[in-house]
């Protein structure tokens, strides 16, 4: 499984890593979706129909969590994190509107098309994450 990243997701996470409070979102990310089959990438709210393309909102760490939105092509094995956030927190939000969601997906079928994306991968000891600008 291929896992690529907006700039957007790449500037939460940052600024998600630098916060104290939010020192396990890191781990969550690599725990949940590095290593993972295409089925138990697929658990989550389902924000579309499509079986090929499936758009989720998923949770991590439970509630009051961090939210992650992600679009996960089947065919070509690649995901595709759009956007990620704390429930809880200084930086904590409700989830986002649809408006907003609307927006993600059509900005992550563009950055697809224009290959403007990162491509995260593990670190040596598989402990940290590093971008990778394609």
């Amino acid at each position: 499984m291929n896992i690529y990243c907006l700039e957007d997701f790449k500037v939460e996470f940052e600024k998600l890593k630098s916060k104290k409070s939010y020192n396990s979102f890191e781990q969550e990310i690599i725990s949940y979706f590095f290593g993972k089959t295409k089925e138990e990438l697929c658990s989550g709210t389902r924000l579309n129909l499509s079986e090929d393309a499936p758009y989720i909102k998923k949770r991590l760490k439970g509630r009051g969590g961090f939210r992650c939105y992600f679009l996960l092509i089947l065919k070509g094995e690649n995901l595709y994190l759009m956007y990620a956030h704390p429930k809880t927190g200084s930086m904590g939000a409700s989830n986002i509107d649809d408006k907003s969601k609307a927006y993600l997906y059509k900005k992550v079928l563009t950055c697809i098309k224009s290959n403007d994306l990162y491509q995260l991968e593990l670190n040596d000891t598989s402990k940290s994450i590093k971008f990778i600008k394609l």
